[in-house]
């Protein structure tokens, strides 16, 4: 039996190099998307060394694209959309218009047709969520009024480009048919139009009360992996379905089956259970992407190049400063949303590909997107820094307004408003003494304030989010997030700010007990171990104490470390051990790497050609 195939090759080498390139773009403070690309450009045919297969890469980008809408359908919020209407909408639109126009205008000049440059002009004109919102989180806007601004902006592009992933197979199809007549584009289009009229009634009518019932009724089983593959089974069927019946795009179909899903209360679940799949096949989508894109463009046509980073960059962000200007909002606001769109990413990606495949597009068209994409996402930090300053920036009056205010002195920070997080702020709500929460999910801060507490919304590993929340006044920190070895980051950064700072964590195992225990926790909860008390106690039972021993208490009713293994006398290792373990791991990777890229194999397998043979 052979013990690879093209398959398994395309993955293992998309998502090993992908690594690589991530960590190193995320060490570079930079969006890991960058190094995704960069790494299907190292894997695909017009790099020497190892080429993975296109087709089949392909095929797996199609499934990361139906995840990527999903998951955009799952965060869709009307509410956010609605709350900024009067400036989002119409300088959405007005922005796409700008921009689509610039595409028009490069398309003209490159001997392109119309419907090239149209194409070429929508994918400069859409933003990347992953990009904007790490750009806002990293300075702590997205609950600022020119934070939800961006990101109703954004939300007004996404919607746009789903229609466009609509019509563009409709305007392919009637210019084939009847050529560039209007008669033959309106009728395709119209019964495009149609049709898809039939899939949102059907979704609406129908869906939105069947697959909520589904999803509960799944939920009632008690199987976790049952939840799981049912959000999976309903995100690709309703996905395929939507193709297949109505004959419109996956997108769409992804994308309300997302946006049913997440006016459920299960919404916020089944996004985290999808969570990792999700990732896997997006960093696979954008692997596959890298793959199309000819380094060759670069030197062979580099004026062209330089006037598309330029549109993407310069172009489109006075356009949306103009904008801004004219509904008469503050100059930094307008700074703030025309730095989070100059750059471009996944749909434009998503529109390149499609247009290529159905021949509106050119491929250099494409390839000067890609490398658009690529400069714009390797520039953005610095624009973002020169358009609205350091890491926290003095709000504006507008921001003020928008921002709740923080509290007094001696105040407990919660970080996380999970399930534990909420009982925890809850109790303390009725005692005396101010309660601030960290929260990184915006949804879950969201609901927190409307819950009555002040919030941030950010990573509580960054030092400008936890000098927000007030560390050095604090009286003492609660870290409620069930991740126990996240959490010992957290205490290890809290600790470097500020030594003399309780800190109470939880912990799900010994080893994560450890680890907080090592980090610097003050009191460490174990769930299951207080679990075990309560139920001892109810029995009439006695629990069993621990040897008492020097170090740090360790709650949970003298049950944490076991009597017979204290975890405060694990030794560490010895610092030349961890370097030798490192350096093993390093040489069992970079040296089979380092053969594949310059032979095509590694030495020993000689029945490992490169996969597109």
């Amino acid at each position: 039996m052979p013990h690879h195939t093209p398959l398994i090759g395309t993955i293992v080498a998309g998502l090993v190099i992908a690594f690589f390139m991530g960590a190193i773009a995320h060490r570079l403070k930079i969006s890991p998307i960058a190094g995704y690309l960069l790494a299907g450009v190292l894997v695909g045919p017009f790099t020497p060394g190892f080429v993975a297969d296109a087709s089949l890469a392909a095929e797996l980008a199609e499934i990361g694209v139906i995840l990527l809408m999903f998951g955009v359908g799952l965060h869709f919020s009307l509410r956010d959309l609605l709350s900024v209407r009067n400036i989002a909408i119409p300088g959405a639109l007005v922005q796409i218009t700008a921009a689509t126009l610039m595409g028009v205008g490069i398309g003209y000049m490159m001997g392109w047709t119309l419907a090239g440059g149209f194409v070429f002009g929508l994918a400069l004109s859409v933003a990347s969520t992953v990009v904007l919102l790490r750009a806002l989180q990293s300075r702590n806007l997205v609950e600022t009024e020119r934070g939800r601004i961006a990101v109703g902006w954004l939300i007004v592009e996404d919607l746009v480009m789903v229609l466009a992933l609509v019509l563009l197979p409709a305007l392919a199809s009637g210019m084939a048919k009847g050529g560039a007549s209007s008669a033959a584009l309106a009728w395709t289009i119209g019964g495009t139009m149609l049709k898809v009229a039939g899939f949102v009634a059907l979704m609406l009518i129908v869906g939105r009360r069947v697959l909520p019932w589904a999803l509960h009724w799944v939920v009632h089983t008690g199987s976790r992996e049952l939840f799981r593959l049912a959000v999976l089974a309903i995100a690709l069927g309703v996905a395929f379905g939507a193709t297949y019946v109505f004959d419109v795009s996956f997108a769409l179909g992804a994308f309300f089956a997302g946006m049913i899903l997440g006016e459920t209360q299960l919404s916020r679940r089944a996004a985290e259970e999808t969570l990792p799949l999700r990732d896997a096949f997006a960093v696979l989508f954008f692997v596959s992407v890298g793959m199309l894109f000819d380094p060759a463009v670069v030197t062979q046509q580099p004026l062209p190049l330089l006037v598309t980073v330029l549109t993407i960059v310069v172009g489109k962000s006075v356009a949306a400063w103009l904008i801004v200007r004219a509904f008469r909002h503050p100059n930094d606001t307008a700074l703030t949303i025309s730095a989070s769109l100059a750059q471009i990413g996944e749909f434009s990606f998503i529109l390149a590909n499609l247009g290529t495949e159905l021949r509106l597009l050119p491929e250099e068209g494409r390839d000067l997107i890609l490398a658009g994409a690529m400069i714009s996402i390797f520039l953005n930090p610095v624009i973002f820094r020169l358009a609205v300053g350091k890491k926290n920036p003095a709000k504006s009056a507008a921001d003020a307004k928008a921002t709740p205010k923080r509290p007094a002195l001696e105040h407990v920070i919660v970080v996380g408003y999970g399930r534990v997080g909420k009982l925890v702020t809850r109790a303390l709500k009725s005692t005396p003494g101010a309660v601030l929460l960290i929260e990184a999910q915006p949804d879950l801060a969201r609901d927190a304030r409307n819950d009555g507490f002040e919030a941030i919304t950010g990573n509580a590993l960054e030092p400008g989010v936890l000098n927000e929340a007030g560390i050095a006044h604090a009286s003492r920190m609660v870290i409620a997030i069930p991740e126990g070895f996240e959490a010992g980051a957290i205490v290890q950064q809290v600790k470097a700010m500020r030594a003399d700072l309780p800190v109470i964590a939880r912990a799900h195992s010994d080893d994560q007990l450890a680890h907080l225990v090592k980090h610097g926790a003050d009191d460490v909860v174990q769930g299951e171990k207080e679990i075990a008390r309560r139920m001892l106690e109810l029995i009439g039972a006695k629990p069993a104490k621990a040897k008492a021993a020097p170090g740090p208490a360790i709650s949970s009713a003298g049950m944490a470390a076991s009597p017979d293994k204290p975890v405060w006398t694990l030794r560490k290792p010895p610092e030349w051990f961890k370097w030798s373990i490192w350096a093993g791991i390093a040489l069992a990777v970079i040296v089979p790497a380092a053969c594949v890229v310059t032979h095509g194999e590694v030495p020993g397998y000689r029945d490992l050609p490169s996969f597109t043979e």
